[in-house]
């Protein structure tokens, strides 16, 4: 096709890199789009702590949130909601089953790319439904929770993805994985706007050596997940939106402990 265009005299060239470039920095209208997608999410993962209750499955707990979401005018898409419950939820599996939740267990869920006037979300918070969580439990979230505020803490203009990934162990450290790619999403940011994987897109496998520098007006999401094989998985995860002098947070419900629903 290309020697086709050439025989023609049609030059190509690389229309991709200036446009996501471009797009990676928000305008004062997208910035106010990213705050009421934020807030969708934070009054959804409010709904969600008054629905859940023992025996529902996680199909039902989605469906849910797929109607609530649909009820809101300028709703355009919702690519997916991740509920995985208990023993689904770690390692990183990313989907909802016909799954029954017991009581006591962990419920991981994800507002993953609701389409909101063409913006998109990724916010995640876990709950124990029906019971309270173990020490143990807590221990895994509280360590998630240090991973995911020690890198917004470094976030404003002028850092690098770099600055940001540094402040994650290793999958070696965290996992005992042998390679980074074996964790990959486990610590993770990417840019957030017209598509879930707008610029920039932050992993310590590649943001360690190609850095990219943080920029005022780029929202993007940051996310820590942590787990016991089989048993049970935390999950948390922040927007943000980088300001002329540091960062405002987008979403900011209930995420510095595990939420009690049910």
């Amino acid at each position: 096709m290309l020697a086709a265009f050439q025989q023609a005299g049609v030059s190509w060239a690389d229309g991709m890199t200036p446009m996501m470039e471009a797009r990676s920095i928000k305008s004062p209208d997208e910035q106010k789009a990213a705050r009421i997608v934020g807030a969708i999410c934070d009054t959804l993962h409010y709904e969600f702590t008054q629905f859940l209750r023992p025996g529902l499955t996680e199909n039902e707990v989605a469906a849910f949130g797929f109607e609530y979401l649909y009820s809101i005018p300028g709703m355009e898409d919702v690519e997916d909601i991740i509920v995985s419950s208990g023993p689904n939820a770690w390692p990183n599996w990313r989907n909802f089953s016909d799954r029954i939740i017991r009581p006591g267990e962990l419920v991981i869920i994800d507002l993953a790319a609701l389409t909101w006037n063409g913006f998109k979300s990724c916010v995640y918070r876990t709950y124990c439904v029906g019971g309270t969580p173990t020490d143990e439990m807590k221990q895994y979230y509280d360590l998630a929770h240090r991973w995911l505020w020690d890198a917004i803490e470094v976030v404003r203009p002028g850092v690098t993805t770099s600055d940001i990934a540094e402040k994650w162990p290793s999958a070696r450290e965290a996992w005992g994985y042998q390679e980074e790619d074996q964790a990959a999403a486990n610590l993770w940011g990417h840019g957030l706007g017209l598509a879930q994987y707008d610029r920039p897109v932050i992993s310590r496998i590649w943001s360690l050596d190609y850095p990219e520098e943080i920029r005022p007006g780029m929202v993007f999401a940051l996310e820590t997940q942590h787990g016991k094989v089989h048993e049970f998985g935390v999950r948390l995860e922040e927007m943000l939106l980088v300001t002329d002098h540091g960062h405002e947070l987008l979403s900011s419900y209930a995420s510095h402990e595990i939420i009690s629903a049910g």
